[in-house]
């Protein structure tokens, strides 16, 4: 015991007797030791229990959070960059190399001053102007960003998009995911499992589009989850008023197709079907669709096309027409046109049209009647009794 407490008070002269900027911490970045050297560079700010964090500039310690998950899970050592307080009140740019031990789950490292031309200087620049980016957006943008650890407690909760779910920002920061949302956390589980995520989730009365995304160590673990939710809430209303705007459309074309071309069963067997207005080859094999199979299901005898209402006809509708007819023929009955107006009857001659072998009619009545009378001459006779 006597060795052992004698190592400890060695490494402790080591550390506080080093030229070097030494320090220990514990894991959640409380200071422990420090040498001579790193509290002459640092001045007052360096404490018992003061974190790392409380040294670095503003600027720079989310640079710091996200470094200290990789530090906490491996052994392996990680250089930060970022600027310090130093002993004359200023911040200067240093780089701390940082090491976790799993053994006492300390972690101990060193500053060093960032050489001139190192690069050190651009890259805080870089990472200052990136980080002014992201706050700008998370400001400014209906959206909430967030991180939790592999065990779904939250690290990070901010964003402007907090308001519209009723917290704060910095609310959820040491709760756990799943405790508070549950079955809605399913996505976090994949996430964990190493899955990015995108989707739709409809939380506190919002509507949010999330992108999930695993952090994975070198080895392949997941050793944290990074999330941006947009609150789409307003966007999903438009698409929903706006769809309902369509159905309502398309509701209203439909009783229009079918007005525009009703089919009447006039008498058992006998079907008219009166075209009014602009007829298109769209509107005529919609026709032809729904008398044919009204046809087959009504078992009709005759069919009666008035044409009566029906202002021009062009080249592709006249031969709908002429093959509408043949196919009623196919169903086993029979297809009468009437009410052929004089202007339609000149462009169907002009279109050398062949209609000698169709029924043609004056009007309506005159087809209904020829159907009528083709009707009776089917029917059979009574017979008399002897």
């Amino acid at each position: 015991m006597t060795e052992a407490n004698g190592s400890l008070g060695s490494l402790d002269d080591f550390i506080a007797h080093s030229t070097e900027m030494l320090f220990v911490a514990r894991g959640d970045g409380a200071l422990l030791r420090w040498s001579d050297a790193l509290g002459r560079a640092i001045g007052p700010a360096l404490a018992q229990g003061t974190t790392l964090t409380e040294l670095f500039h503003p600027e720079d310690r989310c640079t710091l959070t996200a470094r200290w998950e990789q530090v906490r899970g491996s052994a392996a050592p990680v250089q930060v960059h970022g600027r310090i307080m130093s002993a004359e009140r200023s911040y200067r740019p240093f780089s701390c190399f940082v090491r976790g031990s799993r053994a006492d789950g300390l972690v101990y490292g060193s500053f060093r001053d960032a050489p001139p031309g190192d690069g050190v200087l651009d890259e805080l620049v870089r990472l200052r102007d990136r980080d002014r980016i992201l706050g700008a957006l998370i400001n400014a943008l209906p959206m909430v960003v967030w991180a939790i650890d592999s065990e779904g407690t939250y690290t990070c909760h901010e964003g402007k998009g907090l308001a519209a779910a009723g917290h704060q920002p910095g609310q959820h920061v040491g709760k756990n995911i799943f405790e508070l949302y549950g079955d809605l956390a399913g996505g976090i589980e994949r996430a964990l499992a190493g899955e990015a995520v995108h989707g739709l989730a409809e939380v506190h009365g919002c509507v949010w589009e999330n992108w999930i995304v695993p952090l994975s160590e070198a080895a392949g673990r997941v050793r944290s989850v990074f999330g941006f939710s947009l609150d789409v809430t307003e966007g999903q209303r438009a698409q929903l008023a706006l769809q309902t705007k369509l159905d309502v459309i398309e509701a209203q074309q439909r009783v229009i197709r079918e007005l525009a071309a009703p089919i009447i069963e006039v008498w058992d067997g006998v079907l008219a079907l009166p075209m009014i207005g602009v007829v298109d080859s769209a509107r005529t094999a919609e026709a032809m669709e729904s008398l044919l199979e009204a046809i087959s299901t009504r078992s009709a005898r005759y069919a009666v096309l008035d044409l009566t209402g029906v202002q021009v006809v062009d080249t592709k509708v006249a031969d709908h027409l002429i093959k509408l007819v043949r196919a009623i023929q196919l169903l086993g009955a029979e297809g009468i046109i009437c009410g052929i107006r004089p202007n339609v009857a000149q462009t169907m001659v002009a279109l050398g049209l062949d209609l000698s072998a169709i029924v043609t009619k004056a009007n309506l009545r005159a087809g209904l009647t020829y159907c009528m009378r083709r009707l009776n001459a089917r029917a059979p006779t009574p017979r008399t009794s002897p």
